[in-house]
């Protein structure tokens, strides 16, 4: 066994090992079962006949795996489980309230303001667009893994606000008022509300290929890049020594999103192969185009004033550097050619060992994620 690093997912591309098949006609009486006793009985399931999306094989039969990976990445997950709870937030209210300079004050409280309502939209954006369109329940079982952890993450959030002593009211609405928070919000809800239409088809080829960019948009950038890179400026007062707590509840929620979308890209691979689909050149330009003109706005609002170690013009070079890894990741040209490496210390966030008996009151050692094994 091999000693698993979160950035092995991260990093590396990912290539399905599952050969081209044409795509079959979904048939409903391969899913049910007729009331009638001398009606023929469903033949067996057989794990080629699952599909990402328009599979053949029932949905409520787990095994045979078609896609073990996703299996593994249900497991793995629930070896990372953990909750706000565990964290002692102490030391952070006294650096809230005594040690923040208000530039920092400020980029603490709308780095919350819109992670609280991001993770909110990508629990729908899983839970109501994505997971209901899959055809093969281990890609589900995931899904409804990642379903929760996105909860879990707004519970975290809603722990630092609580802890801090943070107007709640002021704090969820700034995603409404702040238009370059609410710029980000707006550009995922299209991609959202797009394939959630009840009468959206994936039979056909357009719509495919719609949720393809969907998806990709979510998983890639929504949470490959925004979140990846969004959780930044609170890591640089945490090397400060400063709001250590909310951090370590961001180091947690980054090992979730890595998995996230890790699992994602590697879907979107397998779609794209299944279906022999092509990405539109110039729908993707797009969608880099947007996210880097949110993201840009975004920073030049939260890190108005830079903060020591930290500004809007490295905030968004690092945004670019890691758009790059998760083209490449999903077979891609890189969108920004040349963007450089600003934060190397930031995948270091995703792997560091957590062991410790919180609030010395566990007898046991508590791991997470980074100590896990990989085959």
């Amino acid at each position: 066994m091999n000693a698993f690093r979160f950035d092995d997912w991260d990093n590396a591309p990912v290539t399905p090992s599952q050969p081209r098949i044409t795509p079959p006609t979904f048939s409903a009486s391969a899913q049910t079962m007729s009331d009638d006793p001398s009606a023929p009985r469903p033949a067996p399931v057989n794990p080629m006949d699952k599909r990402v999306i328009n599979g053949q094989a029932d949905i409520n039969q787990l095994a045979p795996f078609r896609y073990p990976w996703a299996w593994e990445f249900f497991l793995n997950a629930n070896r990372n489980h953990w909750t706000p709870l565990e964290i002692s937030m102490a030391q952070d209210v006294h650096d809230y309230h005594h040690r923040l300079t208000p530039a920092e004050r400020h980029v603490f409280e709308n780095v919350l303001a819109y992670l609280t309502t991001s993770d909110i939209l990508a629990m729908r954006n899983i839970g109501l667009a994505v997971m209901e369109k899959m055809s093969a329940p281990e890609l589900q079982i995931y899904q409804a893994r990642q379903v929760y952890e996105e909860a879990m993450h707004t519970w975290a959030y809603q722990h630092c606000i609580e802890s801090i002593g943070l107007d709640q009211q002021e704090i969820y609405n700034r995603y409404r008022v702040v238009p370059e928070i609410h710029g980000k919000i707006v550009l995922a809800n299209q991609r959202l509300e797009r394939v959630m239409r009840s009468d959206f088809d994936l039979r056909n080829r357009d719509n495919l290929h719609e949720f393809a960019l969907s998806y990709l948009f979510f998983a890639g950038i929504f949470e490959g890049c925004w979140f990846y890179n969004g959780f930044s400026p609170i890591f640089a007062l945490q090397r400060r020594g400063l709001m250590k707590g909310a951090a370590e509840q961001l180091q947690y929620i980054m090992r979730d999103e890595v998995m996230h979308c890790a699992f994602g890209i590697r879907v979107v691979h397998q779609l794209l192969q299944e279906e022999n689909l092509q990405l539109d050149p110039h729908r993707l330009r797009e969608l880099w185009d947007e996210a880097e003109a949110a993201e840009t706005d975004y920073a030049g609002y939260i890190l108005r004033e830079p903060i020591l170690g930290y500004s809007a013009t490295l905030h968004v070079d690092q945004f670019r550097f890691i758009a790059n890894r998760r083209a490449r990741q999903l077979g891609l040209d890189e969108p920004f050619p040349g963007a450089q490496n600003m934060l190397p210390w930031l995948d270091e966030q995703a792997n560091l060992r957590k062991e410790k008996n919180f609030f010395e009151t566990r007898v046991t050692e508590y791991q997470t994620g980074g100590a896990l094994n990989w085959d």
